[in-house]
C-alpha cells in the first residue's frame, strides 16, 4: 500500500470515529432536550449554537493549521469534543446542555483541517475522489452512530449516548497521537512560520479565484442551511408524526448512512470523471429540494424511508463536490485558511437552519399526526431550491487545470 493510500486510511479512520461520536446524539439529542422541558426554540438553539461557535472557530483551527501543522490541531479539537460530550452527558437543565455544545463547538475544527490535510497530500485532479473520504466517513458515522445512540438511550436512558460520545473521541485523540503522520513537512511549517503572518482579509482573495470559490461557497451555504432544518427536526417529525422511536430513528439515519458511504466512497471519483463536479452540486440540491418537498407529504413510514433515500443521494453528490471545488480554487499555502473560511460558511448555515426550524416549527403543533413539521421543511426545500439556483453559477472547466495547483 502506497505512502498517500495509508495516510488517507488513516485520516479517514480518524473522521470515522469522529463522526460515530457525533452521529451518537442525533436521534437523541432533540428528545434529550424535551426532557428537561425544551421549547422548540430552544432546541433550535442547541442543535445552532454548536455550529455557531465553529462559524468563529472554523477559520482560526484553519489559520493555526496552516503554520503549526494539521495533526495538533486535530489533537486539541478531538480533546475538546470529548470534554464536551462528558459535559452533555452530566447536564442537568437546558441551559447546561446549550453550554455544552457550545464548548463542543469552538473545539471542533477538525473536519475542515481534515479537509486541508486530505488537500496536502493529493493532486487537484482526483481531490473529487479524496474528499469523498470525508463523505464516506460521515456515511459510516451515521451508519453506526445513529443506531448505537438509539440503542443506547432507549436501554440506558438520553445520557448514556453522550458518555460513549466522548469515550469515542477520547480514543480518537489517542488515535492521531498514535499513528497519523504529519501532512505539512517541517520545512513547509518553518517557512510558514517565518512568513509574516498576513490577516485573513483580504489576504484570502489574493490567493484563489474569487468567481469559483464564491459559487462553491454560496451554493454550500444554502444547501447546508436546508439541510440542517431537515436534520435538526427529523427526529421530532418521525416521533410525532409515526410514533417511531429513537430506536427506530437511529436505523433509518444508518441507511441514509450506508447509501452515503457507498456514493462518497466509491462511486464519486468516477461520477465526477464523467459528468464533472458542478453537474453533480446541481443535480444533489435538486435532489434534497425534492425530498423535502415530499417528506411532510408522505402518508406513511414506508414513504419516508423512500424519501429519505432521496435525501442520502441529494447530499452525497453536493459535498465532496463542492469542496473539492473550492479546495481547487485556492492556493496550496491557504487551503486551511479557505476550507476554514468554508466550513465557517457551512457552520453559519448549520445554526440559522436549526433556529428557523424551531421557530417554524411553532406553526404546527395544533395536529401533529398530520401536519407536525410541515412548514419547516417545505421552507427547507426552498433553500434547497436556492442552492440548485446557486449551483448554476458553478463554472463547468476543468478545474484539475487550475493555476492553483498543489
Amino acid at each position: 500500500m502506497s505512502n498517500k493510500r495509508t495516510r488517507l486510511g488513516i485520516i479517514f479512520l480518524t473522521i470515522f470515529i469522529d463522526l460515530v461520536g457525533f452521529g451518537i446524539v442525533i436521534p437523541v439529542l432533540p428528545r434529550y432536550a424535551e426532557h428537561f422541558g425544551a421549547t422548540p426554540m430552544e432546541i433550535g438553539w442547541l442543535v445552532g449554537i454548536f455550529s455557531l461557535m465553529q462559524v468563529f472557530a472554523a477559520p482560526a483551527w484553519g489559520g493555526l493549521s496552516d503554520r503549526i501543522g494539521r495533526k495538533p490541531v486535530l489533537i486539541i479539537s478531538v480533546l475538546g469534543t470529548a470534554f464536551g460530550f462528558f459535559l452533555m452527558g452530566a447536564a442537568g437543565s437546558v441551559a447546561m446542555l446549550i453550554a455544552a455544545r457550545a464548548v463542543s463547538g469552538v473545539s471542533g475544527g477538525n473536519i475542515s483541517t481534515a479537509q486541508a490535510y486530505i488537500a496536502d497530500i493529493t493532486e487537484p485532479g482526483q481531490r473529487s475522489k479524496a474528499m469523498g473520504l470525508v463523505g464516506a466517513a460521515f456515511g459510516l458515522g451515521f451508519i453506526f452512530g445513529p443506531a448505537i445512540g438509539g440503542w443506547t438511550s432507549s436501554h440506558f436512558g438520553f445520557a448514556a449516548p453522550m458518555y460513549l460520545a466522548g469515550v469515542l473521541a477520547l480514543a480518537n485523540a489517542v488515535l492521531i497521537v498514535a499513528i497519523l503522520p504529519e501532512s505539512l513537512g517541517a520545512d513547509v511549517r518553518s517557512r510558514r512560520l517565518l512568513l509574516p503572518k498576513k490577516p485573513l482579509f483580504p489576504g484570502l482573495f489574493q490567493h484563489m479565484q474569487p468567481k469559483a470559490f464564491g459559487a462553491a461557497a454560496l451554493t454550500y451555504f444554502f444547501t447546508i442551511a436546508g439541510f440542517s432544518i431537515m436534520t435538526t427536526l427529523f427526529a421530532l417529525f418521525l416521533w410525532h408524526r409515526f410514533r417511531l422511536d429513537e430506536k427506530g430513528t437511529g436505523f433509518l439515519f444508518a441507511l441514509v448512512g450506508v447509501i452515503n458511504a457507498v456514493i462518497q466512497g466509491g462511486l464519486i471519483g468516477r461520477l465526477s470523471k464523467r459528468f464533472g463536479d458542478a453537474r453533480l452540486a446541481t443535480a444533489g440540491a435538486a435532489s434534497l429540494s425534492a425530498a423535502f418537498l415530499l417528506l411532510p407529504l408522505c402518508p406513511s413510514i414506508g414513504f419516508v424511508i423512500l424519501t429519505s433515500c432521496l435525501v442520502a443521494v441529494g447530499n452525497s453528490l453536493t459535498a465532496p463536490t463542492l469542496t473539492a471545488m473550492a479546495s481547487r480554487a485556492v492556493d496550496a499555502d491557504w487551503q486551511g485558511r479557505a476550507l476554514g473560511v468554508f466550513q465557517a460558511l457551512g457552520s453559519l448555515a448549520r445554526w440559522l437552519g436549526p433556529l428557523l426550524g424551531g421557530w417554524l416549527l411553532a406553526f404546527d403543533l395544533a395536529d401533529e399526526r398530520t401536519s407536525y413539521a410541515r412548514t419547516a421543511l417545505w421552507a427547507a426545500s426552498l433553500v434547497l431550491a436556492a442552492a440548485f439556483a446557486c449551483s448554476v453559477l458553478l463554472p463547468r472547466e476543468n478545474q484539475s487545470k487550475s493555476r492553483f495547483a498543489a
